[in-house]
């Protein structure tokens, strides 16, 4: 809740999207690293909503090694923490990697069948850089869009900031960092333009005997 004057303004409905460090990635950030260049020379993958990436099937968990499975915990107990009504039923989780060179990016989304969506940047393919034309961005859409703009497209709600009410916002990944969001919420990765080649996991959370 914020204040304009004597105005209250409360944000009803929001959308969470939490974003924090892994705390033990300097341990585990090596092996994923190895683990997932691995896979890539040995395997495919799959096509999905990758654009010249490329993405392993669903089964990290079992060839990510201990890393991945620490990772794995560390998710189910920060999404177990922020959702009421999971009773006794256990959290599944499905696990990918992603290896996303120069020029990769992802379509459009969303993840039907779960409640919860993650990524992991491994590496964020920015060498250090803060230079904002390496793209990247995970991007995220409100979901009332394109409603909002369809009867006065040029009008925008304006925040108490002052900051203009956009249908996209763009997230900066950085190594070490995890993005949790309801895997509805529909999003995409704008295209990378890096040097070197851009590490991620992703992954699906959801209760056992819920699942679709």
């Amino acid at each position: 809740m914020e204040r304009v004057g004597e105005t209250r303004v409360e944000s009803h409905f929001a959308t969470p999207v939490l974003a924090a460090p892994w705390p033990d990635a300097p341990a585990w950030n090596a092996g994923l690293r190895s683990a997932i260049l691995a896979r890539h020379q040995a395997d495919r993958g799959v096509s999905k909503s990758n654009l010249m990436g490329w993405q392993s099937d669903l089964d990290l968990h079992r060839w990510g090694g201990e890393a991945a499975l620490r990772l794995r915990e560390h998710v189910i107990d920060r999404c177990a923490s922020i959702t009421i009504g999971q009773g006794d039923r256990p959290w599944i989780a499905e696990m990918w990697a992603n290896a996303s060179p120069a020029g990769a990016s992802n379509q459009t989304h969303a993840h039907p069948g779960s409640l919860w969506s993650v990524v992991y940047y491994v590496d964020d393919g920015y060498a250090g850089s803060q230079d904002r034309a390496l793209g990247g961005e995970l991007t995220f859409l409100d979901p009332r869009f394109p409603m909002v703009r369809m009867s006065m497209p040029d009008l925008r709600y304006r925040r108490p900031d002052d900051t203009l009410d956009n249908h996209e916002v763009w997230m900066r990944p950085r190594s070490g960092l995890v993005v949790i969001f309801p895997s509805w919420l529909q999003h995409a990765v704008r295209p990378y333009r890096g040097g070197g080649v851009r590490l991620s996991i992703a992954i699906n959370l959801y209760l056992g005997g819920d699942h679709g």
